[in-house]
This record gives structure tokens, sequence and C-alpha cells, in this order.
């Protein structure tokens, strides 16, 4: 496996009925999202962080979260998802260009807005298959996620240069073998969604 290269967000619909939570304050926005998922899943819609905290619950498979809400941003709204100890995949969907500051947040997933409806179904179906991962690759597609974000976004210099960066990429590296062992003991199903996702050799 090579870590420099990035889990894909290649559709994988995991059967069964799954429900996802939107939350945006823009309602029009919150509304479409909701209007690409609906038919597929059962779809919540939050206005708000306060909202969508009492929105979710067990049942939650995703959560589409904005950061930028008054009142209660998205970012202490996946503070308060963390601590509850609930098992949902967390997808930031956010206009604010990631910085450094993501590799202390829990979430599964960033994507920076304008998304399209590809971009929001893939994410959503790609965090239902994750879903039956045990955590060593959860953690692993998490980081290697965060990774690829900073790559995306930040200037090659500046990632150079940050001790942080370069502990995150240390990180991804060590978790491979782990990841790999863990493919191994579950199946061709699971290695060859890995491969689909371009994290395989």
């Amino acid at each position: 496996m090579s870590d420099d290269r990035t889990p894909g967000r290649r559709a994988r619909d995991a059967s069964g009925d799954a429900t996802v939570l939107v939350a945006d304050d823009d309602g029009d926005v919150a509304d479409l999202y909701a209007t690409w998922l609906q038919g597929r899943y059962e779809v919540r819609v939050a206005y708000g962080g306060t909202e969508a905290l009492e929105a979710l619950d067990g049942s939650v498979d995703v959560f589409l979260l904005d950061r930028q809400m008054p009142g209660l941003a998205g970012d202490e709204v996946l503070e308060r998802v963390r601590e509850r100890g609930l098992d949902v995949r967390v997808v930031m969907v956010t206009a604010v260009d990631p910085d450094f500051d993501i590799l202390d947040m829990p979430f599964d997933d960033y994507l920076v807005k304008p998304v399209t409806r590809e971009d929001v179904t893939d994410a959503v179906a790609t965090m239902l298959a994750r879903a039956s991962y045990d955590e060593t690759l959860r953690e692993y597609f998490a980081l290697a996620e965060k990774k690829a974000t900073l790559e995306a976004e930040k200037p090659a210099r500046e990632l150079e240069r940050s001790e942080r960066y370069a502990a995150l990429t240390e990180r991804v590296r060590r978790l491979e073998t782990r990841a790999d062992v863990a493919l191994s003991r579950v199946g061709d199903d699971y290695e060859a969604a890995f491969r689909e996702a371009g994290a395989g050799d």
C-alpha cells in the first residue's frame, strides 16, 4: 500500500436501510442535499447545530455537517457528537478551507463547498461501506482523508515545514501495515473495496 495516494469516493451502497442527517444553516443548501439523497436513504434535515444534536441519535449512520453555523458551530457539534460516543460517520461539508486544525477534528471526510450531487452521494455511500470496517481501517481511512485534504489545499512548501503534517504522514504509514493485516482477515470483498479506493499497491 502506498500512503501518498488518496482513498477515492467511489460509491458503494451499503445494503439495508440507512439514515443520513444533513445539518446546514442555509436552508436551501440543506434541502438540496436532502433531495439528492432521498429515495435512497432515510434523510433528516437540521438547520442549525442545536437542532442537529436534537435530531442525532444512534440510528443515524452518516452525518453531513457544515462548519460555519451561527449559535453552535459545526466544530463544536462534532465535539459533542464524539463525546456522546455515537457510532456515526461524520462528513464535514463546508466552505471553510481546511487548515492544520483539521488534524484535531474527529471527522471521517471533508468536502469543500461548492459540492456536486456526485460528491455528496459518493461520500455517503463510501461512509456506509466503511461502517463495517474495524477500528484500524476506520482510523487509517480517516487519517488518509485528512492527509489528502491538506495536500489538495496546501502548498507543498508549507506542508514540508509542518511538523504536524510530518507526524500525520508517519501515522498513516504505520497504520498501513495494520490495515493490510485487517484487510487480509476480512477477505476478498474488503480487498476489492480497498483497491477500488486507489489505496492498494
